[in-house]
């Protein structure tokens, strides 16, 4: 979120960061790609294009748009704030899971937050052209939480999961964005690049990735997502320490009842189940 931010504010357009997130990584990782395959071979066409292309280029790229027009505060809460929201929605949708009363007052708790951070500025008018953005945070966390349901129910390893959408998002959407005409890097220096590699490459789209999808398939796509409680807050700090960002009482509030929220939403607060009698 920060980076990001940072990056779109600066001398990067969203295109030209997507691109440097997918074509190193893609390079880097060809070695794999040309072992495991790049098919998500057993999938209906839905859901295997949102294996190919969802998390690794239509996710990023919108939350990246909308981190042009709203602050990195409000993406911490209303992208990885509200993904467990969007993720038991899909859970039941796609799986028919239902979520206990804990959690649900966890689900409850991140959509109050996430009205107060998001509704509140927009009926105020306190940010012109925010509204932008968090309508691209609230899609671009549905679409993620879409993926991480059909990522467990497909049976993919993380690492192969991984190769797949570097692999289709490289190949069917960096022409897109080199059509747009915005990507020429003409303000952004070597080092600038170099950094941006690192970090959107190597760092956000390859490791952040591969251990997402080694939690999903550990804990599970709901218990994941709600281990993020942390993500609103350290969004709200480091926007306002390394950013400038300026947060109101109540933009506090309810980032605050998002973190909460996704708190009690992980299942962390679960009584273990005992042991079966020998």
């Amino acid at each position: 979120m920060l980076v990001t931010r940072f990056a779109v504010q600066g001398s990067f357009t969203v295109e030209e960061l997507l691109i440097l997130r997918l074509v190193p990584g893609a390079f880097v990782m060809t070695p794999v790609m040309w072992r495991l395959g790049v098919m998500p071979r057993g999938q209906s066409w839905p859901r295997a294009a949102m294996l190919m292309v969802g998390a690794s280029a239509v996710f990023p790229f919108v939350v990246s748009k909308g981190l042009a027009y709203a602050p990195a505060s409000d993406g911490g809460a209303l992208a990885p704030g509200m993904l467990p929201f969007w993720t038991a929605l899909a859970a039941y949708a796609f799986a028919g899971e239902v979520t206990g009363p804990r959690r649900r007052l966890g689900l409850a708790l991140i959509l109050t937050g996430a009205m107060i951070v998001s509704l509140w500025q927009i009926l105020a008018g306190t940010d012109d052209g925010a509204w932008k953005g968090h309508l691209m945070f609230l899609t671009g966390s549905g679409c993620f939480a879409i993926y991480s349901i059909i990522f467990r129910q497909s049976g993919l390893s993380p690492l192969h999961s991984l190769v797949i959408g570097l692999f289709w998002g490289t190949l069917l959407i960096t022409p897109l964005l080199l059509a747009t005409g915005n990507v020429s890097f003409a303000t952004s220096d070597l080092r600038d690049v170099a950094t941006m590699i690192v970090l959107q490459s190597f760092i956000i789209g390859i490791l952040a990735m591969f251990l997402f999808g080694y939690a999903v398939q550990l804990i599970g796509a709901a218990e994941t997502a709600a281990f993020g409680a942390l993500t609103p807050i350290l969004a709200l700090l480091g926007g306002v320490a390394f950013l400038g960002e300026t947060v109101t009482p109540l933009k506090v509030f309810g980032v605050t009842l998002v973190a909460a929220g996704v708190f009690l939403a992980s299942g962390v607060l679960r009584k273990p189940k005992s042991a079966p009698a020998p």
